[in-house]
């Protein structure tokens, strides 16, 4: 009696262990450690652009502090010790940040006439007015003008009250010459720069000031004024009837610019993710470098989704029970 062959004798004999456990395109050995992958040539190199790129980053951020942190320095001076104006500032000349705010003297004559009032002025937390007089100078304490050249001015705010009434009195009687001081004097105060003009608002009287504005004073004096002082004079001492101006030094208090320290931020984080980068970078050849990695894994799962199918060969449509193509059954056909 003729037997059949046994089929099971012509099977290809099953791969052993060590081939199923190191996968279709794995060789069984242990792929290198991520130190590995990182102390390799091309790596140390990566590693040195990436730190150079970080310091670079780091030297603008610390730039971007020190700016930060020299705009926040304060730096002290001396405000109080009175000295002649013309050592600190020029007439016509700007006002710079040593002379703004600092205690001046100076010797002239106040003129008669040209008195104004100057309104919604602050002074102990209340508003009023001041009366301002225009100094003529004999001495600035600068060098002696030309003999034929006219004297220079500068406004001098002479004292304050609480309505505009009573500044406009004030200056009326100082106008008449009644009560107002005659010839030379001296005047001690804190020379502050000039203010920007503001126009009058709706229903206001036009001629009315808010603003101690030197070109506004100049266009009101009816004389000549010569060369005059971009700036004007709180006097320290007010004159009969009206009620000393309050005039504080200058604030020395100051803070950071915190656009620079924001900016320093930013470096920093730039700095940091140059670092990131050549980690991912290491860590990427370390991943492509496991056992069992292929690159077409991520192409396998695109092609999923694409609608191929996923099934191996011999696989049964669960829907139809149909062998699918390329099965053993289509073979045996």
């Amino acid at each position: 009696m003729t037997h059949a062959p046994d089929p099971r004798s012509d099977a290809a004999p099953r791969p052993d262990a060590a081939t199923a456990v190191s996968g279709p395109g794995g060789s069984g050995a242990a792929g290198p450690t991520v130190g590995q992958v990182a102390r390799r040539p091309r790596s140390l190199a990566l590693l040195a652009l990436a730190l150079v790129i970080a310091a670079g980053f780091a030297a603008l951020g610390q730039w971007q502090l020190a700016r930060a942190v020299e705009s926040g320095v304060v730096i002290e001076r001396d405000t109080e010790t009175a000295l002649p104006l013309g050592t600190l500032a020029q007439p016509q000349g700007y006002v710079t940040d040593t002379s703004a705010g600092h205690m001046v003297t100076v010797q002239g004559s106040l003129v008669p006439g040209d008195f104004v009032v100057v309104s919604d002025r602050l002074n102990a937390g209340r508003t009023g007015a001041w009366v301002v007089g225009h100094l003529s100078i004999t001495d600035d304490g600068s060098a002696d003008p030309a003999p034929d050249a006219l004297p220079a001015s500068v406004p001098v705010a002479l004292g304050w009250t609480a309505t505009d009434d009573e500044a406009a009195a004030v200056a009326t009687q100082l106008d008449a010459g009644d009560g107002s001081p005659t010839g030379v004097q001296e005047i001690v105060g804190r020379f502050l720069p000039s203010e920007q003009p503001e126009p009058p608002g709706e229903g206001q009287d036009p001629q009315r000031m808010t603003r101690l504005s030197t070109a506004a004073l100049v266009n009101l004096w009816p004389g000549d004024a010569g060369d005059v002082y971009n700036g004007f004079i709180v006097a320290s001492t007010p004159i009969a009837g009206l009620t000393a101006i309050d005039s504080p030094p200058p604030s020395e208090a100051v803070q950071l610019n915190w656009l620079n320290i924001f900016y320093a931020a930013e470096w920093a984080v730039f700095a940091v993710f140059a670092i990131v980068i050549w980690y991912r970078t290491v860590r990427d050849t370390w991943t492509r470098e496991q056992p069992g990695y292929r690159e077409d894994e991520d192409e396998d799962e695109d092609g999923d989704e694409d609608g191929d199918d996923p099934l191996p060969d011999g696989g049964r449509d669960e829907a139809v029970g149909a062998p699918r193509r390329g099965s053993r059954a289509d073979a045996d056909r």
